[in-house]
């Protein structure tokens, strides 16, 4: 898994996808991880839940440039089922997010080649149903006006569709923006012309804002 211009990927949310493959059941379970407790936690709660299943097998990748990567075939012959499950959330690019693919065996023998693939589409599947979401790089813009200014511009960056992350109301009124990085300049000359230059616009910190891919 490799940043992209300090950009990463991650499963939206916790979600479940079925499919079947010659008459066994797939299921698979998504979810995020910020650390690999949590991983290893989602995969216990997944068993737990499918005790009953013929094998619960498991990949995870957690860490923000994605260095812990693991896998697990559950009983599964060797690189069959863990290990083309982790190749399809690196293929995806993702990080901080866990899949268990829990099989109920339908009867028919898919041979080595056929379970790679089976355990492989589950996965896809899975995250294609519950959707991927990308943590882009921002920077926190804060104007500090009078009340007037603030009001025109409060209003001016709904209508221009910018997400105002906090506003803070004292003797004049801070209003911060997570804008991306690439768009700062362009943000502080758009502030200016909209407030008169009556604005007083600092650039804080760096955070990752959520945005879908």
């Amino acid at each position: 898994m490799s940043e992209r211009n300090g950009s990463v990927r991650i499963v939206a949310g916790r979600g479940e996808h079925e499919i079947e493959v010659r008459k066994s059941r797939f299921v698979c379970a998504l979810a995020r991880a910020s650390d690999e407790g949590q991983a290893q936690a989602f995969v216990r709660e997944v068993r737990k839940r499918h005790w009953n299943a013929t094998h619960n097998c498991s990949a995870y990748v957690v860490g923000t440039s994605g260095q812990v990567q693991r896998s697990n075939d559950d009983g599964e012959p060797g690189g069959t089922a863990g290990v083309p499950m982790l190749e399809v959330l690196l293929r995806r690019g993702l990080t901080d997010t866990v899949a268990v693919v829990t099989r109920y065996f339908g009867g028919v023998k898919l041979g080595a080649g056929g379970l790679i693939r089976a355990y492989g589409s589950a996965v896809s599947a899975a995250l294609d149903a519950v959707g991927v979401r990308e943590r882009r790089p921002h920077l926190l813009v804060t104007a500090l006006a009078d009340y007037p200014v603030a009001g025109r511009l409060e209003n001016e960056l709904r209508a221009a569709g910018r997400t105002v992350h906090e506003v803070r109301y004292t003797d004049a009124v801070e209003i911060d923006v997570a804008v991306p990085e690439a768009e700062v300049e362009a943000y502080l000359a758009w502030v200016a012309q909209v407030s008169g230059g009556a604005a007083v616009v600092t650039v804080g910190a760096r955070l990752l804002v959520e945005v879908p891919v």
